[in-house]
Parts: structure tokens; C-alpha cells; sequence
């Protein structure tokens, strides 16, 4: 199970704060786990500064922007799959502002996973509760969210795997990943090595306890925890995010 650590130290932050992290490993493979709890934790999502218009592009760029302004980032990890203009492909809510529209156009080939149906939409709704849920249901519910990231596939369907993942397939690549085990608690996870999509779902069904789950990027996938750096792929492969989930210490 997860290892709790204490992050954000004396002289760092206004309090200490907990956030559950820790490596797990399944079938031979290490991955990188983070437990937020959206009771006591915000979690938010940022693409452009507010003040200047540019993006942020990477977490250590978010990270110096939060220090500017005095929120000490204890956690981030990059949102979801983006188009070559380096902007959301799919929806994008930031603050309760629809920036980019549900995309439900199929079959575009230059859309890579996100055209591997279906894909799906993490949301954190006003109240505070999040879900994961396909784009189609997600059209269907209609509720306005205040956080949002549309990519794709899903890796998770009511318990149930993507039925267009192949268990011995040869596309390794480091996976990052989110599920809503409850309403209130929201689990990331990133691969330490390339693994497939069959496996790295049935890591949220068999190991993490998810009924669905969204796949959010491959080889730039990277997460960040205060204290203990970076986990995901390595920092070569890294490119520019639209996008990044983060929570900053509270005051």
C-alpha cells in the first residue's frame, strides 16, 4: 500500500501537510501513486499564467510561479492529451471556465489514444466530489464542472477493461493515469518503466481498486511530489504540457 508522507516543510510552507504517496509494484513493474484527498486537499488545473497569458509547459515552471505568489506546490502531475499547437485536444475546464470544448469527433488518426474509444473526461464539480466518466456520459450528465481534462482511452469501465487493450501487446510506453475511487478521493498513478495499456489497466482494476479509470498521457508522463522529486518518464522525454493538476499548500 501507499506510504503516507509528510510534505511541505517547516520553513517551506505555513503548516505541514500529508499527502498519501508512494511506489507500488505489480507484475515486476514500479509505479508512482498519489492519493488525493479533495476533503482536506484542492486539487486544481493550470495551463497559462493568469497574469501573462503564456503557458506554464512544465511543473517547474508552475512550481517558481507558486512560490512567486506564496502557494508552496506539494503535488502535480500533467493533465491530459494535447494537439500538436500544444493546446487541450479534448475539453479543458480551468477554474469553472470552459477553455476548450468536449471534442466527440472519432476516427482522426492524428488524434493517436485519444481516438482509441472511448475516451473520457476527469472532473471535479463545484461541490467537490469528481468522476471519472467516458465523454459520451460525461455530454449526458450535463453537470457544469469546475476542474476538468477530457483525453483518452479509457482504461476503466465500470470495472471492466477497455475492450480494445491486447494483454500481450508490444507498445510499451510510461503511462500516467487517474480513477475516483470515491467521490472525494482521486488516485494518480505514472509507470517507473514502459508498460502496455492492458497493464496498466488492470493495475487500477486488480491492484489500485477502480472501477474507472482514465488514461491521461504516455511518454512525457511525469508526477511530482514536494520532497521527493520527480517519478514517470524520464526527463528527456519530456516535452511541454496544456495542462497540469496541482495542489498547493493551504495557508
Amino acid at each position: 500500500m501507499p506510504v503516507l508522507l509528510l510534505l511541505g516543510a517547516p520553513g517551506c510552507a505555513p503548516t505541514a501537510q500529508a499527502l498519501a504517496s508512494g511506489e507500488i509494484a505489480f507484475e515486476g513493474q514500479n509505479y508512482r501513486i498519489v492519493h488525493v484527498d479533495l476533503r482536506r486537499e484542492g486539487l486544481s488545473l493550470h495551463w497559462r499564467d493568469p497574469q501573462s497569458g503564456q503557458p506554464f509547459s512544465s511543473i517547474e515552471t508552475l512550481r517558481q510561479w507558486g512560490e512567486q505568489h506564496g502557494r508552496h506546490l506539494l503535488f502535480a502531475a500533467n493533465a491530459g492529451i494535447y494537439d500538436h499547437k500544444f493546446a487541450p485536444l479534448g475539453l479543458y475546464v480551468e477554474n469553472g471556465k470552459t477553455v476548450v470544448p468536449l471534442n466527440l469527433a472519432h476516427g482522426n488518426p492524428a488524434s493517436g489514444n485519444f481516438s482509441l474509444l472511448p475516451n473520457g473526461v476527469f472532473a471535479v464539480y463545484p461541490d467537490g466530489h469528481a468522476a471519472v466518466r467516458t465523454s459520451a456520459a460525461f455530454k449526458a450528465d450535463g453537470k457544469s464542472a469546475k476542474w476538468a481534462t477530457q483525453s483518452g482511452p479509457m482504461l476503466l469501465i465500470d470495472g471492466k477493461l477497455n475492450e480494445q487493450f491486447v494483454d500481450d501487446s508490444s507498445s510499451l510506453k510510461w503511462r500516467s493515469g487517474v480513477c475516483v475511487k470515491t467521490p472525494t478521493e482521486v488516485v494518480f498513478a505514472v509507470s517507473e518503466a514502459p508498460v502496455n495499456f492492458h497493464t496498466f489497466g488492470r493495475l487500477f482494476r486488480d491492484k489500485l481498486g477502480c472501477r474507472d479509470a482514465l488514461y491521461l498521457d504516455g511518454s512525457i508522463s511525469q508526477l511530482y511530489v514536494d520532497g521527493e522529486g520527480y517519478a514517470g518518464a524520464p526527463a528527456f522525454m519530456v516535452k511541454p504540457y496544456a495542462g497540469i493538476f496541482a495542489v498547493f499548500a493551504k495557508p
